[in-house]
């Protein structure tokens, strides 16, 4: 198996499932993305300024004003707009999802969108522990899931794209330094970058894709490269996070930026007599 088709495998065979589709190095050393553990307090920055409010953490740490960022968003909501950039082989790919979630609740909605695919969208519904994905075949109808038992299918895919998974594995963040201020879209942010470690790059891995990762890491000498950016705006919130990965010539990077904090979100869940449950799904679009 080549090291590109390890990242490239889902996105060269087309969109399938079996009932929904529509510098530094990474090591086992370190606790994984899902750990709630160690992180940073918040406190409140008032209207100093991005500079004075995105650089005073639990203690000043850059690592403590990224996880207080990281926790500060996922208890409220967002709009969410992600891509997901594929390099290899001489071809790009990309993926691109948006839509608005309730990070504290677990609900939102997003469309997903993969130009040239054998399928190119999926419109996805988060509420009440599941998640519902439109079918191509009957159309009009839905996979539901669980949304705990779904498995991402490539490197730095978040499960059925859930956007909570990004940023557990952005709080993992490790050997974080202070890059200084910048602007995005005219909003003052602070940038702060780090690595993650081997453990939180797989997070939410299908076993079987972990399993090839793995033996593609060990020909490698035991480490991946990765990189992990996060802006983080004057309120204290992360404004973007940048998660990116390599695996020799092959280069995979998420780019997740965040807006619109707070506003109300608003889901229509799919009749049950239209949903048809599963116990996984696979393909470019679900991850």
């Amino acid at each position: 198996m080549s090291l590109a088709a390890v990242l490239l495998l889902a996105l060269g065979t087309g969109c399938s499932s079996g009932s929904s589709e529509s510098g530094s190095s990474a090591s086992d050393s370190g606790e994984s993305g899902s750990s709630e553990k160690g992180r940073g307090t918040e406190k409140p920055g008032g209207r100093a300024g991005a500079k004075a409010s995105a650089t005073k953490g639990a203690d000043g740490r850059p690592v403590d004003i990224v996880r207080a960022a990281v926790a500060k968003a996922r208890a409220t909501s967002a709009r969410i707009d992600e891509t997901v950039v594929t390099r290899g082989r001489g071809e790009e790919f990309t993926l691109s999802l948006a839509g608005p979630f309730d990070l504290a609740t677990g609900k939102g909605k997003l469309s997903v969108d993969f130009p040239g695919g054998a399928v190119d969208h999926m419109d996805e519904v988060f509420s009440g522990g599941k998640v519902y994905l439109t079918r191509t075949d009957p159309k009009g109808h839905w996979a539901v899931i669980d949304r705990d038992k779904a498995r991402a299918h490539s490197l730095l895919r978040a499960p059925l794209n859930d956007p909570e998974h990004v940023l557990r594995q952005a709080s993992a963040i490790r050997d974080v330094s202070d890059r200084g201020t910048t602007t995005i879209d005219g909003r003052p942010v602070h940038l702060y970058g780090g690595t993650l470690d081997y453990r939180t790059l797989t997070l939410g891995l299908a076993d079987e894709r972990r399993k090839q990762v793995d033996t593609v890491r060990k020909a490698m000498g035991g480490g991946l490269p990765s990189s992990a950016l996060v802006w983080v705006d004057e309120k204290g919130r992360p404004a973007r996070v940048e998660l990116s990965a390599r695996l020799n010539t092959t280069d995979v990077t998420a780019t997740m930026n965040l807006t619109d904090f707070g506003r109300p979100v608003k889901v229509r869940v799919p009749d049950a007599s239209r949903t048809t449950p599963t116990d996984s799904v696979s393909g470019v679009l679900p991850g």
